[in-house]
């Protein structure tokens, strides 16, 4: 469990961050507006690397790619599933006409239900979870190449 405590703490920070967007937007009334959801990769991609970071710091030495890119991963994870059951419980709990709202907007041609939405929402935070992560780890990774000497 040691291995997770701080992508977790880092998983639960980011979806804190995520929930406190999507509110500030909700003050504004541009909640319905997808194009603002954008800034979550932002807010995702800042978490996760700092996640990665951290968590490099903390191994030292024993860092290596497959911790690194767990660590990422159990990050992304962790705040897309607390922002999906978040965005789910505003949905029909909060703001019960939200859904409408953004059906009305987006997908006037087609019948989508709650759950179609919430399944959406889970898939793109692991998609962006699982494409920030491999980026991310690119930078952070050990490089096997040789130091050559000019001579």
């Amino acid at each position: 469990m040691k291995l997770f405590s701080l992508p977790i703490r880092f998983g639960i920070a980011t979806s804190g961050s995520l929930i406190a967007y999507f509110l500030i937007l909700s003050l504004f009334n541009l909640h319905t507006n997808v194009f603002y959801s954008l800034f979550n990769g932002v807010i995702t991609g800042f978490g996760i690397y700092e996640a990665i970071k951290y968590y490099r710091i903390e191994t030292g030495v024993s860092f290596n790619y497959g911790k690194g890119f767990a660590a990422g991963i159990v990050t992304g994870f962790v705040a897309t599933i607390i922002f999906t059951i978040f965005f789910a419980f505003y949905a029909t709990e909060i703001n019960v006409g939200f859904l409408d709202e953004l059906s009305k907007v987006w997908f006037r041609d087609y019948n989508t239900s709650e759950g179609i939405v919430f399944f959406t929402v889970a898939i793109m935070g692991f998609a962006t979870t699982l494409v920030l992560t491999l980026s991310f780890m690119q930078l952070f990774k050990s490089s096997n190449n040789l130091n050559r000497k000019s001579v």
